[in-house]
């Protein structure tokens, strides 16, 4: 009888350590089978109906326009060259580089006027876009947001009259108050400057929202107030500082100094990639009041003052839940 004797075995993949077991002389170890190769990821081929559909919607796209068989309401407002340019270039900033989250899009409504008021900042108001984009695109109803801008906006070149074909309009009453009856679902940053320009020190800190001319046009057109609250936008372009004499020369509220501008030119213009949380509130209903409270200062105060820490408890809220400001 032959004595058994201790054969190594092949390491096996848990941990690398060799296991024995006993065996006989002249017997040949027993290997383990060899693990089948993953198959390789197959790259998936470019649709080609997807393409031709993609030309031929801009074929159509392009043909409308030089015929001019598009229309433009009375404010300048282009919803051909909105839904078909404008909202496209905007939205793989929306979709890859913010990665904007909405909450809460069921408190517009599908239909009618209102009036949407959010935080303003961010340096430059990329939020205003940002939150028109959230209103057509993850809205069932697919809504246009006819934001209202200060006068600066459309005095700049170029900038003014884009502006207005994507909905812009002078943010005064009486535009506002045109708008809202005609159904519009209209957007207000009460904040203006103060706001979109302040510190980062101060970053989520809601400055004034100035006399509550937005209260007095909803009131005035019984359309509902909807609390917007927007973070996110604060760390796109952190202020530490501004240059008062170049501000002066350009004619702006101020001219701003970041981590990355003036320092690296045009690179300092690319907003960093911050994670996005954009929340509209329960509606604040107005038509309940009488249009004439619209003259009642403390009444405008009340509810300016309501929509003003509404919005301040909601991003103090989301704050505390986000774990990082560019992961979310």
């Amino acid at each position: 009888m032959s004595e058994a004797r201790v054969i190594p075995l092949h390491p096996d993949a848990s941990g690398g350590r060799t296991r024995w077991r006993l065996g006989k002389p002249g017997v040949a170890p027993v290997q383990p089978p060899a693990p089948e190769p993953e198959p390789e990821p197959v790259a998936a081929e470019p649709d080609p109906a997807a393409w031709e559909g993609a030309l031929e919607a801009a074929l159509t796209f392009a043909r409308r326009r030089f015929e001019g068989d598009y229309a433009v309401d009375e404010f300048g407002f282009d919803a051909d060259l909105t839904d078909n340019l404008l909202l496209p270039a905007l939205r793989p900033l929306y979709q890859k580089w913010f990665r904007v989250e909405t909450i809460g899009m069921h408190h517009v409504p599908d239909v009618g006027g209102a009036l949407v008021v959010a935080n303003h900042s961010g340096t430059l108001p990329l939020d205003g876009l940002m939150t028109a984009v959230a209103l057509h695109d993850d809205h069932p109803a697919q809504r246009h947001l006819r934001t209202l801008g200060a006068d600066l906006l459309f005095k700049l070149p170029g900038f003014g009259a884009l502006a207005r074909k994507q909905g812009s309009t002078l943010a005064c009453n009486p535009d506002a108050e045109r708008l809202m009856r005609s159904g519009e679902l209209v957007g207000v940053w009460p904040e203006g400057f103060k706001g979109i320009g302040k510190p980062f020190r101060d970053r989520y800190k809601l400055q004034r929202f100035g006399r509550g001319g937005f209260v007095s046009a909803a009131l005035r057109t019984g359309v509902p107030i909807i609390p917007c609250s927007i973070v996110g936008a604060e760390e796109i372009y952190p202020k530490i500082g501004e240059i008062k004499a170049l501000a002066r020369l350009f004619g702006a509220p101020y001219f701003p100094i970041t981590p990355l501008f003036p320092h690296l030119g045009p690179l300092g213009l690319v907003p960093l990639p911050s994670k996005w949380y954009i929340e509209f509130g329960e509606p604040i209903r107005t038509d309940a009041l009488d249009p004439a409270d619209a003259e009642d200062p403390m009444t405008v105060f009340n509810l300016t003052d309501q929509v003003r820490e509404t919005i301040q408890h909601t991003l103090y809220r989301l704050l505390s839940q986000r774990r990082n400001a560019f992961l979310g």
